[in-house]
């Protein structure tokens, strides 16, 4: 059941603010009242979010107020999760994630997690530190459709072109879009490593991401 945009507007507003316990409420309460759970992503926390990386973007939030909206949608989640699989709802597609080998930073590869979630993508977090091939067999357990690449470090961005080349020897490149982003990361590297996509920030990596499954 769609419902009109403004009756999730509780819900939108305490994700924006990053209030953790006011988005599991609010969130419990649209169920209660019959909202989907699909209708809720798609109305109430990919709206909201976007509105977050809109904030981050013009300067008015930081890391901090990106990280609160994030861990609010990610509890959201829990709720959701083993109700869309019930209810058989798909998502837009499947994104594995991982900061590269070597690497322990993770902030900014959360913050693209929870916005791809919000956008409707199903998100398998490997965490950090991940070698090429934990990266492979993670795609090769289940369909993936893109694979995303983090690295904070400029020592550590070289393990993005060795993980997209074990990608081509175990032959599963063309199967997948890979994205990369990082701070040290640059348009130009992505494209000198044979990466699909680079994003800049969290909130474009969405954008990306359907860019690519459109390409």
């Amino acid at each position: 059941m769609a419902i009109p945009m403004q009756d999730l507007s509780a819900l939108r507003q305490a994700v924006i603010e990053g209030d953790v316990p006011a988005s599991v409420s609010a969130a419990h309460t649209a169920l209660e009242k019959g909202v989907q759970p699909v209708d809720l992503i798609s109305q109430g926390i990919s709206p909201a979010m976007a509105e977050v990386g809109k904030l981050f973007e013009e300067g008015e939030y930081f890391v901090p107020e990106l990280l609160m909206a994030a861990r609010a949608t990610k509890e959201i989640f829990v709720i959701l999760r083993p109700l869309l699989a019930q209810a058989g709802s798909k998502p837009m597609a499947h994104v594995v994630l991982g900061t590269v080998q070597g690497d322990l930073h993770d902030i900014g590869k959360n913050l693209v997690a929870a916005m791809l979630e919000g956008g409707g993508f199903e998100v398998t977090d490997l965490g950090v530190d991940v070698t090429p091939e934990t990266f492979i067999a993670a795609v090769k357990k289940r369909p993936v459709q893109i694979v995303g690449l983090s690295a904070l470090l400029t020592t550590t961005m070289p393990a993005m072109k060795t993980t997209i080349e074990a990608f081509r020897a175990a032959g599963i490149q063309g199967q997948i879009k890979i994205m990369v982003g990082g701070a040290p990361v640059t348009s130009k590297y992505a494209e000198s490593i044979g990466a699909d996509g680079y994003s800049e920030t969290a909130a474009a990596s969405v954008d990306l991401a359907r860019r690519l499954l459109e390409a």
